[in-house]
């Protein structure tokens, strides 16, 4: 009996591709050869590998301290009891928010990069991302927090690195005690934990709370200034309603205070008040983004901006070692034309393989899948059960939906509009084909080139190719970083 060939694994999501260490992970062996204060945290596998013991809050304190040194020329310290980021995460973050200012989503308001201008909400006494992207790209920032010990620390972070500290101004954020009731929040008392760093996002598969208000500090709204406007803001936000909840993963040491980690409601709450802040501020913010550390909570929180009418979200998936986070950003700016300019498609049939199905899905699970992702977009969409296919009309509209609105659940189908056959509508055909059981092989097929919009049917396609992946494969090939 021949034997199967070993279906090869699909290749976990990797950190940014641009995160400098994406394909140069901090080398602890060299680094202890250069940093002495560093070397006693080094020990040696049995198979010789270097290691540090990531539950030791010293060894994780004085990594971080060495790599802005090294790879970033920062002079950087926090007290014990503080939250301890780790450069590559909090890199990919920075990079994202990169990805999203340099992209044609929505029009640019800055021709030159070092007029961009950030807002960091609860910065920290780390002040990392400040830090890192001031010294990246030369980004000015503003950077806000409520404790005494987290104002303090972030203000020496950046007095202590003068080529950068022009460009990042640390503020304080005014409110009443009574509006955040734990006595941590005062004294910077900390707890055993942080927000999961070096775990796996299977740490975060509990049930999501029902519970969204929130009852802390301001965030936007009483912080930015009247006329201050900004490209972006980003979050590290409190991922736990509870103190108890934070200290249930201590597999790493990385500090953390209750008001770095903890609100009522959680993660949920704190970013439901940034959306709600948004509403008011609009476009103060070119965009808005949050790091989310829930994936259950990402679905809630989508929805949520679709209630309120933002023009534009994005998400993302953050990876570093066995650490899963999302990013999610939106935007009230009208949508660039150049997402929907004519322009000409250099092929007029595209494919992808859709490996490691799950059991209970078939052909015809997918191909209802495609129709209802066109549907919801409003395209116009006819299903041919017996032959496999959706063929599909698109005017510019259902265009841009697809593209600027794929956060849209993909069984929840949208009436579907009429739309006349006309050589200014995108058509094209989806088949998807039997290829050995678990694996199908879907295909597109652009039905008229001369379109105008038949430029954007790679875009859509991939697209598609994106929420299928996501809801039928048993793992995901790659991360869409914007």
């Amino acid at each position: 009996m021949p034997s199967k060939k070993r279906r090869r694994k699909e290749e976990r999501p990797r950190i940014h591709p641009n995160n400098k260490y994406s394909d140069n992970p901090p080398d602890f062996a060299l680094l202890a050869s250069l940093y002495p204060s560093f070397q006693p945290f080094v020990f040696y596998s049995r198979e010789g590998r270097p290691r540090i013991d990531w539950t030791d809050f010293n060894a994780t304190r004085e990594l971080t301290r060495v790599l802005l040194l090294h790879d970033h020329s920062l002079q950087w310290w926090i007290p014990d009891g503080q939250l301890c980021p780790t450069v590559p995460n909090r890199s990919n973050y920075i990079h994202w928010i990169k990805d999203l200012l340099s992209s044609d989503i929505i029009a640019k308001s800055n021709s030159n990069v070092h007029n961009v201008r950030g807002f960091d909400i609860g910065t920290g006494a780390n002040c990392i991302y400040p830090l890192l992207g001031a010294s990246l790209f030369g980004w000015k920032f503003v950077a806000s927090d409520v404790t005494d010990v987290a104002l303090e620390w972030a203000e020496r972070n950046v007095k202590n690195n003068p080529h950068i500290s022009e460009l990042i101004e640390i503020r304080k954020v005014k409110f009443s005690q009574n509006t955040f009731t734990s006595d941590g929040l005062n004294n910077g008392e900390s707890i055993h934990s942080e927000e999961g760093e070096g775990l796996p996002s299977s740490s975060f598969d509990m049930p999501a709370s029902e519970d969204t208000s929130y009852h802390g500090p301001p965030i936007l709204l009483d912080v930015v200034r009247d006329g201050e406007s900004f490209d972006f803001c980003m979050s590290n936000p409190p991922f736990f309603e509870t103190i108890e909840e934070a200290g249930l993963n201590p597999k790493t040491s990385c500090g953390g205070t209750y008001a770095e980690m903890v609100c009522p409601g959680g993660e949920k709450a704190f970013i439901t008040r940034i959306i709600e802040d948004s509403v008011v501020l609009k476009q103060s913010f070119r965009w808005y983004t949050s790091m989310v550390g829930r994936k259950v909570n990402l679905k809630f929180l989508i929805s949520k901006l679709r209630e309120v009418g933002v023009t534009i979200v994005k998400t993302t998936e953050f990876v570093q070692g066995q650490t899963c986070r999302w990013g999610l950003a939106w935007s009230f700016v009208p949508p660039s034309k150049k997402i929907i300019s004519p322009h000409v498609t250099q092929k007029n049939s595209l494919s992808f393989m859709l490996e490691g199905l799950q059991r209970q899905f078939g052909a015809i699970h997918v191909l209802q899948s495609v129709e209802s992702f066109f549907q919801t977009g409003g395209a116009s969409c006819k299903l041919n059960a017996s032959s496999f296919t959706v063929d599909i009309t698109a005017s510019t509209d259902h265009c841009h939906a697809v593209l600027n609105n794929k956060v849209k659940d993909l069984d929840e189908v949208a009436s579907c509009s009429n739309v006349q056959e006309a050589s200014s509508n995108l058509c094209f055909r989806v088949s998807v084909f039997q290829q050995i059981p678990g694996t199908l092989l879907v295909k597109g097929s652009l039905q008229h080139r001369d379109s105008p919009l038949s430029g954007l049917f790679s875009s859509i396609f991939q697209e598609l190719e994106d929420t299928l992946r996501h809801k039928f494969c048993r793992e995901k090939a790659g991360v869409n970083y914007i």
